[in-house]
C-alpha cells in the first residue's frame, strides 16, 4: 500500500514526465532541437549535481567506474535523448509519446534475442499490440499529405536506443551511486549534444519570447530535475506493478495535455494506439502474479 507522499510524488512524476511532449514540441518553435537539448540537459545537470551534493551522495566517479558512465550514456541518453526530439519535430507530440513508451516492448524482446530471455505468450501478445500501434500510426503518416513517416522510425528508433540502454543497466556491475552515474551521463551527452549543435545547427539569437524562457524552465527544472529526484526517491520502494502504471500513463497524458498545451487534436489511430501500447505495458511489466490476484478479486475469491 502506497504512502499519501508516495502516491502524489507517483502522480506529479507521470504528470511531469508526459506534459513533457507537448513542451518539447512547443520549445521547437523558437529553438533547434539539439540547441533545446543541450541547454536544458546542460541546466538539468547543474540541478541534480547541486542538490544530491547537498544530500550527500558520492558524486566523484573512481577512474574504474568511468567506462561504465561512458557506454551507458550513449544508449541511455544520447540515444534516447536525440532521437526523441527529432521524433517531436517530426510528428505530432502525442504520437511521439505512444511511439517512445514501446520502449519497454523492446526490451523483452532484445532481451529474448540477445540474451536468451524467454519470450513468453503474455510478451508475444504485447509486441503484437506494439505492431498495431505502429502500423496503425505509419499507415496515417503515409495518407496524410502533410505525413512524416520518418518521424516514425525515428521515434521507434529513440525506444529501441532507450531499450538496449536499460538491457546494459540491468547487465552492468555499478559501484556508483545511481544518482551520481544519472548526473554525469546527462554531463557528458549535454557536452556532446553542445558540439553537434554547434556542427549541425545556427546560432540561436536567444532572444526569446517569455513564453519559451518558460519553457526551457520547465525542461530543466522539472523534466531533468524534479522528475529525477520523485523517481530515484521512489524507485527503490515502488512495486513493479505501480512502476509499470506509472509508464502506462505517460503516453496518455501525452496526447492529452498535447490538445491543452500545443493544440494538437489526436486522431482516432491515436486513441486505438495508446491503448495497445498501454496494454503492451501492462502485459511486460505487471507481473502474473498481480494479474492472478486481480481477477480473483473480480470474481470475489
Amino acid at each position: 500500500m502506497l504512502s499519501r507522499a508516495q502516491t502524489l510524488g507517483l502522480a506529479a512524476l507521470t504528470l511531469m514526465w508526459g506534459v513533457n511532449w507537448p513542451v518539447m514540441k512547443l520549445s521547437l518553435q523558437e529553438l533547434s532541437p539539439l540547441f533545446f537539448r543541450a541547454v536544458t540537459m546542460s541546466g538539468g545537470a547543474l540541478w541534480l549535481y547541486a542538490f544530491y551534493r547537498w544530500r550527500g551522495v558520492r558524486l566523484t566517479p573512481q577512474r574504474t567506474e568511468w567506462r561504465s558512465i561512458v557506454t551507458l550514456a550513449l544508449p541511455n541518453m544520447l540515444g534516447w535523448h536525440t532521437l526523441a526530439i527529432y521524433g517531436v519535430a517530426a510528428l505530432a507530440s502525442g504520437r511521439a509519446a505512444i511511439l517512445g513508451f514501446t520502449m519497454p516492448v523492446w526490451t523483452v524482446l532484445l532481451g529474448a534475442l540477445f540474451f536468451g530471455q524467454p519470450l513468453t505468450r503474455r510478451s508475444t501478445a504485447a509486441a503484437l499490440a506494439v505492431v498495431l500501434a505502429v502500423a496503425l500510426l505509419l499507415a496515417d503518416e503515409l495518407s496524410a499529405l502533410a505525413g512524416r513517416p520518418a518521424g516514425v522510425a525515428v521515434m521507434l528508433g529513440a525506444a529501441i536506443s532507450w531499450a538496449i540502454g536499460t538491457l546494459m543497466m540491468r547487465r552492468a556491475h555499478l559501484t556508483l551511486p545511481v544518482e551520481a552515474l544519472t548526473v554525469w551521463m546527462m554531463g557528458l551527452t549535454a557536452t556532446a549534444l553542445w558540439g553537434l549543435a554547434l556542427l549541425f545547427e545556427p546560432w540561436p539569437s536567444w532572444q526569446f519570447s517569455a513564453r519559451m524562457w518558460g519553457l526551457l524552465a520547465y525542461g530543466v527544472f522539472f523534466n531533468y530535475g524534479f522528475a529525477q529526484i520523485i523517481w530515484f526517491s521512489l524507485a527503490r520502494h515502488l512495486p513493479p506493478a505501480t512502476s509499470a502504471m506509472s509508464v502506462m500513463l505517460v503516453p496518455l497524458i501525452g496526447t492529452a495535455s498535447a490538445t491543452v498545451i500545443a493544440g494538437e487534436w489526436p486522431r482516432w489511430t491515436d486513441g486505438v494506439a495508446v491503448v495497445c501500447v498501454m496494454a503492451a505495458i501492462a502485459t511486460v511489466l505487471v507481473p502474473p502474479a498481480t494479474w492472478r490476484s486481480g481477477l480473483r478479486a473480480n470474481r470475489g475469491t
